[in-house]
């Protein structure tokens, strides 16, 4: 049974997410279903304390949730552009280029097997691409990031999730629907 004005703010990854009761690491809860629908509702560091359909609640590491699409800008609204997706896609090059190279090397014979783990040591580099959408790994920052073409934001890191600080001087962000719920 869905509670009444749930409105889904992400899903769970599809692999489904461990969950905890308070976010602390020594409270571990049942996992959270793979792409179950959950509205997150508080922000605490990397914590996230998340609302399911049938109002049961839980803490999780909100870095990993899928964000809901919102809606589409209005006509007469721009698009907000945040950081620059292209010297990140010009460090992507660079690293393949690089292990391009190696191998080229490595196939003419003119790289011993040792030689090529030496010259590829520390190379990192992640990228899918899905229609507009694509997800870069950013070995510098230690994260992958998303981008549609306009913007680049963080969607996880290679950190555990951290504990928010113990006074922030104010409430915990609360996320809210537009509708008020």
């Amino acid at each position: 049974m869905t509670t009444p004005g749930f409105r889904p703010t992400h899903v769970v990854p599809q692999n489904g997410m461990p969950a905890w009761e308070a976010p602390d690491p020594a409270r571990p809860t049942v996992p959270l279903d793979a792409l179950l629908p959950v509205q997150l509702v508080e922000r605490r560091g990397d914590w996230g304390h998340v609302l399911c359909a049938n109002g049961w609640s839980a803490w999780v590491d909100g870095r990993h949730l899928v964000a809901v699409p919102q809606d589409p800008p209005l006509a007469d609204g721009s698009l907000t552009r945040t950081a620059d997706p292209r010297p990140l896609l010009t460090r992507a090059e660079r690293t393949l280029a690089r292990y391009r190279a190696a191998v080229e090397e490595l196939a003419a014979g003119g790289l011993e097997g040792e030689a090529f783990r030496v010259r590829t040591r520390g190379l990192r580099l992640g990228v899918v691409v899905d229609g507009e959408s694509m997800w870069l790994y950013d070995a510098e920052e230690g994260r992958w990031a998303y981008t549609d073409g306009t913007r680049l934001s963080t969607y996880v890191t290679d950190d555990g999730p951290r504990a928010a600080a113990a006074d922030p001087g104010h409430a915990p962000t609360q996320v809210v629907t537009p509708d008020g719920t």
